[in-house]
């Protein structure tokens, strides 16, 4: 692909006190691809997506989105940190979805997704609540509109859940475990919606343990480990022939 690469990360690292949590992240995503991230807890990968969308400040390195610098500004050498607002309408580009489903157990599924198109982007409620009515038509929902969360299942919330995220219309879905926090038999509901949304070319970069779906959908597989980049490659060829001691290790207990 050319042109500007959707993520860019140039030397990133992040600390928590004196714990280095991030240690020089380099990687690069381009438009349309699905970039896919495992390793053991505690490696760093929540951590750099956190990072991708500001919701935790880099300590060193730099981290664009689309070609723009991610909360900060760039004045001659220096870079200054952007406003919380400024930040905020930045995010806007980038739709998350969590581990936990996070949505607003006293709103309605419709309610929950189009908070943020009418608050944010001051769309009319009959044009988002359309929106919405489309979103959980394609994520399989479409009889849930007027469900409260405590009356969907995990799947179905976390369904929800990446409809709200795409009410947006994100150039770039991040997914932090979407599926660690649910019952076995719900993940494929969920996996097969993320599929969908890669097929269409949506670019994704996914935290998962779900090494199928890595190997299934991902153009790129990064194995992470105590905040490095260990090994990174075409996903067959990481799973079926990793070339480090650390990346064979943490295969032998995955796969």
């Amino acid at each position: 692909m050319t042109g500007v690469p959707m993520v860019l990360a140039e030397k990133v690292s992040k600390n928590f006190g004196s714990n280095r949590v991030l240690r020089g992240i380099s990687l690069q995503v381009d438009p349309g691809e699905v970039l896919c991230m495992v390793g053991p807890s505690g490696s760093g990968k929540s951590t750099f997506l956190r990072c991708i969308n500001h919701l935790e400040r880099v300590d060193g390195g730099r981290l664009s989105v689309n070609g723009q610098l991610v909360g900060y500004r760039q004045k001659g050498d220096k870079l200054y940190e952007l406003k919380l607002k400024e930040a905020a309408f930045q995010r806007q580009d980038i739709g998350m979805v969590f581990q936990r489903f996070n949505l607003f157990p006293h709103l309605t599924a419709v309610e929950n997704i189009t908070l943020a198109p009418m608050r944010v982007k001051k769309q009319s409620r009959t044009a988002a609540t359309a929106r919405a009515m489309e979103l959980l038509e394609r994520v399989g929902l479409e009889d849930k509109g007027d469900a409260y969360p405590t009356r969907l299942s995990g799947g179905q919330q976390q369904r929800v859940a990446i409809a709200r995220a795409l009410a947006m219309d994100p150039k770039l879905m991040l997914f932090d475990e979407p599926t660690s926090a649910l019952d076995p038999e719900l993940v494929g509901e969920v996996l097969d919606v993320m599929k969908g949304l890669a097929k269409s070319g949506m670019t994704m970069i996914v935290v998962t343990h779900e090494m199928g779906f890595a190997r299934e959908v991902a153009d790129t597989l990064v194995f992470m480990d105590e905040g490095v980049v260990v090994e990174a490659g075409p996903p067959r060829q990481v799973l079926s022939d990793p070339q480090h001691d650390r990346t064979k290790a943490f295969l032998s207990k995955v796969l």
